[in-house]
Order: C-alpha cells, then structure tokens, then sequence
C-alpha cells in the first residue's frame, strides 16, 4: 500500500511537471486607452478588465500601431508589420508573408489546442486564413470590417454559417465552447478573442445603450477638443465597450468554473488608439495617428501562477514582445524562423528591471513615422516632446534637446532606409485552390471592376458589386490556383424578378463554367435600424448562393473573371462573393 501511495504521488508530481500553462488573448478593435475605467474614465465602467490589472500587471506605456492588421499582424508574429508584408487593411495588403512564423504556429507545435474567435484581418484565402497560420479552429470573418453585427453571416472553418445574436456575444460563446472542449479533452489551449467592437457600424444591444443613449454632454468627461465630438457615436462606443468587459468577465467566470484560471494567462489590449473624438487622458491622435493618442494601447496581463497581483511597468513595451513574452511565461521552446523585433517582457513582469535596456520604438502608417523612447516622441512633423512633462504634446522642445533630437531622428531615417524603403510591390496573387483544403472564399472586396460596376462602398472590406448594367462590364481576381483538379462554383448573389435571366459566367485559363440566374433574391439592406450613430461602411444584405457548376483549374497564376454574358433586366445581379469545393483533384 505504502509503495502504491508513492507511485500514485509520483504520477501525480509527473502530470504537474507536464502540464501546460493556458492563454487567452483579448483584442478589442478601435478601442482607445481611456475607453476603460481602470485608466480614469468615469464615462464607462469596465470592471471585469480592470480586475486583470489589479489581479496581474498592467503597462503604463504600451504601444500598437495606428491601425487595424497591422498591430494584429505584430502581435502574431513578433516583427514590425512591414517586415512581414502587411502595408494594408485591405486588396491583399492585410496578408502576412507566407514564410513568417506565427505565435499559434508556436503553440500548436507544442501540443495546444490554438482556436481564434472574431476579426482576423490577415488573409482570407488559405494559407493566409487562420486555419494556415497555426489555428486548428476559427470562428468568425476574415475582412477588416463586417457590415452587420446581428445573426450575421460568419465563417466556421471554411463553412459560411449563420451566426447567433450580437456577433461579440457569439464570438465570446464559441471561445468558451473551444475552451470547455480543450480541458476536456485534457489539452492545454492557446485562445486568440479578437473583438471587432467598437469599430464601427456602431451596433450595440439594448442592455447596453439604454444606459447611455440620453446621458448629456455636460455630464460626461470630455476630449482635449470637445467640439470635434460626437455624441451618438461616442455614446455608442461606451456602450460597445461596457458589453466587451462584459464578455471578457463571461470568459473569466468560465475558466473559474473549468479550476483553470490559476495556471492561465489573460492578455488584454486594443489594436490602436479610438476611433472616435472622445476621452483618452488629453493625448494627441486618435486611430490612424502614429502620435501616442492613435499608438497606445493598455497592456494587461493576468496570470496568478506566475504574475503578483497589482504589478506595474513603467518601461515603455510594444505588441512585438508578445509573442517572445508569452512564449517563455507558458515554457513553449521553439523560435519563429526568422529574426523578431520584440523582447521578452518577463524580467519586467517578475520585477526585474535591472539591466534592462532603453528602448526605441517606430510607429508608422502613410508615410508618416513616429519614434518613442523612454521619455521622449518625435512626432511625424519633427517636433519633439518631452512626454513626461508634456504628455499632451503641446510643446515643441527639438531646440532644448538638439542631441535627442539628432538620435530619434537618425532612427527615424534608419527604419526608413532599412525597412520602408525594401519593402517592394505587392505581386502576391489572391490563392484558390491550394491543397491544404478544399474549399476558397473569393469575395468582392479582393476583385477588380471594370466598366461601370461599383462597389456599394468606398471601403472594400465587406461591400458588393452593384449597377452591373452592361455585358461588357466584369469583374476579375489576380489568383494562383494551388492544386489542378475540378472544382464546383458557388455563387452569392442578390436578384430582383424583374431581373431574372441574366446568363453569368466564370472562367479561368480557357475553362468556364456558365449558368442562367432564374430564381430570385431581392432582401432588403439590413442594419439601418440597428445603427445608433450614421455610419460611413456598406449596409450588407442577405445573399444567397446558387450552384453554377463545375470547372477545370490548373495549377499556377492566371486571372479568374465574372462577367454577364447576357442582361435581361436592368442588372446582372448584385454580387458578393464565389465559393469554390475542390470535388476532384488532378
């Protein structure tokens, strides 16, 4: 009995040596510093983030870029977002390069379960998708921005589904789900929550906006400049941002009840700075500014094993240390194959600060360069700011600190000269087809029109085409088809009766598939009554798909082009995307 209580004690000691610390990411989109209570706005109450900081660490100075996919390009792999090919938030320019080394990669290498739930915005067409950069699950949109926030139309591993309710909501469900499955199935997890709120449309549920909608100005903190705001939708994104602490609360509560929020990492940060005129501590910028209103984010980061509760740094961090930090807190031991421009964060997290060394970070974004260290900022017209003194950025010190000056300047040129200035054309061809799975989404957003199609919105991401009005007229894609075989075409269109009969073609390298438009789908615009502020993206609809057929494609670049053989209405159609399912492989 004796020696079965220490063989019993020793496979307990051995599982605890074996097992694997958890992670879950929070990234919330267009949320600014000052949009959460725990940094003194008194606007909103965020307490379920809050409690991250006061029962982890929290960064004073922590730094993304001005915008979207780059930050969360950054953030999977460690290096500055032009050295891994992402320039863009849209037509191809959100794509990290093929040959980079994603955080999931590193994860799933070591045995995690790596789920993603929300906005992806670095590729749609595999391997840019998430199922190709190291996620074995995703679950939601791959666009910059989506068009409707209810019951929308999402992406389940390739399939095209129905979500369920507030897109947030849902997305929180399904990481809980993911979640609850890992530790059932005795797997460590690595789970990636990438909110696409409060980016607008601004679409929030009651719950949340009945407690904003009639609050008055001149009862609320306002911005260094209170006439450039706007009430709707700063209201709005209050409320956006109350229902995400609510989420991030409903994620915590769960990995208390699964007794795994001991041993899990919680990281908690925005991809850049608001996206609206409204309280964020009197800085300058706002989202698309490479000043620090549009680049600093808070950094938070949870993890009761590992991190005492109320721990503050001061030094200055930027999404690049993410990957090398989380790496070494949950023991994972292999690197990304190329060199990465972050530095582990861990020293500073167990409060070692000794011997760390100053650092120099460069934001960019449409040519405009922004450098910060430890205390001070060129901004992108050359005025230097003393940001300890000055955090506001309203006093122009380049003359008192000539020698500062000289060296943010010189790094400046440097990055210029070694980073902007190597980064070429983009050739990159949108895949179809490749062999690592069988289906494609190609949307509108990635096409070119021609003629007199338009897009139903300046902004590509989630739009269609419309007013196709001449055969002559078409629409086409720069693609690589990955692997030869026959593929079945899918179609998603919207059709009024009146235009039924237009005959629609597919082709590529001489093979074509052909089908007539015959049953009609004419849904109304949706998400006008949702909208609690006036929106600038496209309203969507609910396009429907019909098979067309199959096709021969053959390996290699060519052109794939929709056109309108013949027109018997009005329009064509109005088109929002093609599915391919490769059926036969050649």
């Amino acid at each position: 009995m004796l020696r079965a209580g220490f063989f019993l004690f020793g496979l307990f000691c051995l599982s605890g040596l074996l097992a694997k610390t958890n992670v879950v990411v929070f990234l919330t989109d267009d949320q600014g510093w000052g949009d959460l209570s725990l940094n003194g706005n008194s606007n909103l109450s965020t307490p379920n983030i809050d409690s991250l900081a006061k029962q982890g660490a929290s960064f004073d100075r922590f730094y993304v870029c001005p915008v979207c996919s780059p930050t969360r390009a950054e953030f999977l792999t460690g290096r500055h977002h032009v050295r891994s090919g992402v320039y863009s938030t849209s037509a191809g320019g959100e794509r990290m390069d093929l040959d980079e080394t994603t955080i999931a990669d590193l994860f799933k290498k070591a045995g995690y379960a790596t789920g993603a739930f929300g906005k992806w915005h670095n590729g749609m067409q595999y391997p840019y998708h998430p199922l190709g950069r190291g996620f074995d699950y995703f679950y939601g949109f791959c666009s910059g921005h989506w068009g409707h926030y209810y019951d929308a139309l999402m992406e389940r591993n390739g399939e095209l589904v129905k979500g369920k309710g507030f897109c947030v909501d849902d997305f929180t469900t399904e990481a809980m789900n993911f979640i609850d499955r890992a530790v059932n199935n005795d797997k460590p997890f690595f789970a990636y929550v990438p909110y696409n709120t409060p980016h607008s449309p601004m679409q929030v549920p009651d719950r949340w906006w009945n407690k904003f909608k009639d609050k008055k100005m001149e009862d609320i903190m306002r911005h260094r400049n209170p006439s450039k705001e706007d009430r709707l939708h700063l209201l709005a994104a209050l409320a956006m941002c109350e229902n995400i602490d609510w989420n991030v609360g409903r994620v915590l509560k769960k990995l208390d009840q699964l007794k795994v929020a001991d041993d899990t990492i919680v990281v908690f940060f925005h991809d850049n700075g608001p996206n609206g005129t409204r309280w964020n501590g009197d800085m300058e910028g706002r989202k698309g500014s490479t000043e620090e209103g549009g680049t600093r984010s808070p950094l938070l980061i949870k993890w009761p094993k590992g991190i005492n509760a109320g721990t503050k740094v001061m030094q200055i961090a930027s999404v690049r240390d993410l990957l090398p930090t989380l790496t070494e807190l949950a023991g994972v031991k292999d690197k990304p194959k190329k060199a990465i421009d972050g530095k582990s964060l861990k020293p500073l997290l167990s409060g070692k600060t000794k011997g760390w060394k100053s650092r120099t970070l460069v934001s960019t974004w449409k040519g405009k360069l922004g450098v910060r260290d430890q205390r001070f900022r060129l901004g992108y017209k050359g005025k230097l700011f003393d940001m300890e003194k000055d955090p506001g950025q309203r006093v122009d010190v380049s003359k008192e600190f000539p020698k500062v000056t000289e060296r943010l300047n010189q790094r400046k040129q440097s990055f210029q000269k070694k980073v902007l200035d190597k980064a070429g054309p983009d050739t990159r061809p949108f895949v179809i087809g490749h062999p690592g799975v069988s289906w494609t989404q190609i949307p509108a957003r990635d096409g070119t029109a021609h003629g007199g199609i338009k897009r139903s919105n300046k902004f590509p991401n989630c739009s269609y085409f419309l007013n196709w009005t001449n055969k002559d007229d078409f629409v086409t894609w720069d693609v690589e088809v990955g692997e030869s075989g026959r593929y079945e075409v899918e179609l998603w269109y919207a059709c009024s009766k009146k235009d039924l009969g237009s005959v629609i073609e597919v082709s590529l390298n001489g093979e074509s598939v052909v089908t007539t438009i015959t049953k009609p789908n004419n849904p109304p615009i949706v998400g006008m009554k949702e909208d609690r502020s006036p929106r600038s993206e496209s309203y969507v609809k609910d396009f429907r798909p019909m098979k067309m057929g199959t096709i021969s494609l053959t390996k290699g670049k060519s052109e794939l082009k929709l056109q309108a053989n013949t027109i018997r209405g009005s329009q064509a159609m109005e088109f929002r995307l093609l599915m391919l399912q490769r059926i036969e492989a050649k």
